[in-house]
């Protein structure tokens, strides 16, 4: 289908052409009397939700004959209670009259699953550019089956595991199984996050997309092209790959920063929306390509006290590591869940494993809550978050320091590279 859509690369969006986009889509797509499903991010990605749901809500409810949202999350702590509300921008006065009948839903990763097919052997191993050869079966949240018509609304940001997110992202890992988040993790894992992020054509991407076709319900998508919190460059609509790639392109353009020189030392200073060490990872994941080699990464967040409120268990026991010391060492992580082995490659970064000694090229220090002796048994640096303060350290680029404000989503990369 044709994609709807406007981008711009020099100003904003105003609510009245975002509306506008809402509008034309709507009105290209039969919903009358449908039923419909949303997927929309947790709070952990910045979009400016309040603002589509209430447009979304304006337009459909009346029409749609069923109207609800599943958030995903997925394997992220559920959203309830009053941070519910603000991500979604209503009062609970507001949820139990106006949209009593909107149906608001977390995912389950470990329950409420269906499956929809297997991604074969020979498909794995194709896509996978001969890097992995088993079959994966493919499950996402059975809710699905329920409804006519299943809409992503999403950011679209560089990517540490797919390159650029949104499209069937949201559908893999965002409302799937354990087996398909740890297949894709892993998968990005062999690749290198360094090697991936920023790149639209993926062979994580092409496992989404193969996925995707196995879904028994019409998908569509608004992807959008934030910039900071909340400001829109772009909304477009279309089948999830089409909206997807189309966003991605104007998102290269606001969301990726290019410099000059590599830093050899980089403090990433993680807002709040990232409230533990799996998600503030970002931190690292965005700026691993513009450090030297030998250099460090900061990642500050004082307010971050946990290292995963999931997989911390599994993260104490395994700890952070280059890809090629899991590799020497599968029989002693083979069994743990390799979405977790792949989020400590994509954090410890780049590096080799030779001889029995690990040496990663960029050394990542924790300047957050997270006590010293916890840091040292996961293998990362500590730093006392309270024995400096980054905006000291900002506007030294030449002298090889980058201070990077409300760090995770703008991606630095190396002219060049």
């Amino acid at each position: 289908m044709m994609v709807i859509g406007k981008g711009c690369t020099a100003r904003f969006l105003t609510d009245d052409e975002v509306r506008q986009v809402f509008s034309e889509a709507f009105a290209a797509t039969p919903l009358k009397g449908k039923r419909v499903l949303f997927i929309v991010p947790d709070g952990t990605r910045s979009l400016p939700l309040p603002l589509c749901f209430r447009i979304i809500t304006d337009e459909l409810l009346g029409v749609a004959s069923k109207l609800d949202f599943l958030i995903a999350t997925g394997t992220h702590i559920p959203m309830t209670g009053e941070v519910l509300e603000r991500h979604f921008g209503f009062s609970s006065e507001e949820r139990a009259g106006r949209y009593a009948e909107v149906g608001i839903y977390n995912h389950d990763w470990q329950h409420g699953l269906m499956d929809i097919g297997t991604i074969r052997a020979e498909q794995v191993a194709e896509i996978s550019d001969g890097r992995m050869h088993e079959p994966i079966n493919v499950q996402i949240n059975a809710r699905v089956r329920d409804y006519d018509y299943l809409i992503v609304l999403g950011p679209v940001f560089p990517h540490e595991v797919v390159g650029f997110s949104g499209g069937n992202k949201y559908f893999f890992p965002g409302i799937s199984g354990g087996n398909m988040i740890d297949q894709t993790h892993w998968l990005s894992a062999l690749i290198t996050c360094h090697a991936i992020i920023g790149n639209q054509h993926t062979a994580v991407r092409r496992m989404l997309d193969q996925a995707a076709t196995m879904i028994p319900t019409e998908r569509r998508c608004f992807s959008l092209v934030v910039k900071g919190h909340h400001d829109l460059a772009g909304v477009f609509y279309g089948t999830p790959e089409e909206s997807q790639a189309k966003a991605a392109e104007l998102s290269a353009l606001w969301n990726v920063v290019w410099v000059d020189k590599p830093f050899n030392k980089v403090i990433s200073v993680m807002p709040k929306l990232y409230d533990d060490l799996w998600t503030g990872s970002k931190g690292m994941y965005k700026v691993e390509p513009a450090v030297a080699d030998g250099g460090t990464v900061v990642i500050y967040a004082p307010h971050i006290t946990e290292v995963s409120y999931v997989h911390g268990k599994v993260l104490d026991h395994v700890g952070y590591h280059v890809r090629d010391y899991f590799l020497s060492n599968w029989d002693k992580v083979a069994n743990e869940p390799q979405a977790v082995l792949a989020h400590a490659c994509h954090v410890k970064g780049d590096g080799t494993y030779t001889d029995g000694v690990e040496h990663p090229r960029v050394n990542v220090v924790l300047a957050t809550g997270i006590p010293r002796e916890r840091c040292e048994r996961i293998n990362l640096g500590y730093l006392d978050p309270n024995s400096f303060n980054p905006a000291d350290l900002a506007g030294k680029e030449d002298e090889g320091i980058l201070v990077v404000p409300r760090a995770g989503e703008l991606l630095y990369k190396l002219k060049g590279s």
